[in-house]
């Protein structure tokens, strides 16, 4: 997630004091992700730093309201009309134990997928019975939240459909074969050349 950039989008519509900006923040991502108001800050130091935003002076009640400047407004509107970059890395939790498990003798396999599978089952089950919890229900803080929601619950569907994947590939291979023995070779030093997924 793009603090920086998220501060920005929130500041073109107006300046803001910092405790303000995590407000607005929560209230427009449906209270699904909090900020420290020490991350705030910082964050706007260096978004000034960087020319983005400008400072203003203390009101009566000490806030400094912070006003996003042109270069700020560009870099908010070019983040807006770029797609967000998904990790393409393999640093994924449950994979790698999956594929460990898989290859390691006297694990039960079939045994890890259906632990993980109860536990997303009974996550999936909380996400989908959870309810908005704001003041206005149908307005947009409702559809903040809702569209959040709605995205951690296909995250936890497709992993279970994965999970059933996974199932199916390992069924059809004997256990045996599935085994990776120690390999005995010395390891060349240096890093091996990437085989990651692009």
């Amino acid at each position: 997630m793009s603090v920086r950039q998220s501060l920005l989008a929130i500041l073109a519509q107006g300046p803001c004091y910092g405790y303000q900006l995590r407000s607005e923040f929560e209230r427009r991502t449906g209270w699904s992700s909090s900020l420290n108001v020490g991350q705030i800050y910082s964050t706007l130091e260096r978004l000034e730093r960087d020319g983005l935003v400008s400072r203003g002076a203390p009101d009566a009640d000490g806030h400094i309201y912070w006003q996003i400047t042109d270069a700020g407004r560009g870099e908010a509107r070019a983040w807006l009309a770029s797609p967000v970059e998904r990790n393409t890395g393999t640093r994924d939790e449950l994979a790698i134990k999956l594929a460990l498990a898989a290859a390691l003798p006297g694990v039960d396999v079939f045994e890890v997928i259906k632990t993980q599978r109860r536990a997303s089952s009974a996550h999936l089950e909380s996400l989908r019975s959870t309810t908005f919890g704001g003041e206005v229900v149908g307005g947009p803080e409702e559809l903040a939240w809702s569209l959040l929601t709605e995205s951690l619950i296909f995250g936890v569907e497709a992993e279970l459909r994965w999970l059933d994947h996974v199932e199916a590939r390992l069924a059809a291979r004997s256990a045996p074969a599935m085994v990776l023995e120690l390999d005995t070779h010395r390891p060349k030093r240096g890093r091996p050349a990437s085989t990651r997924p692009v």
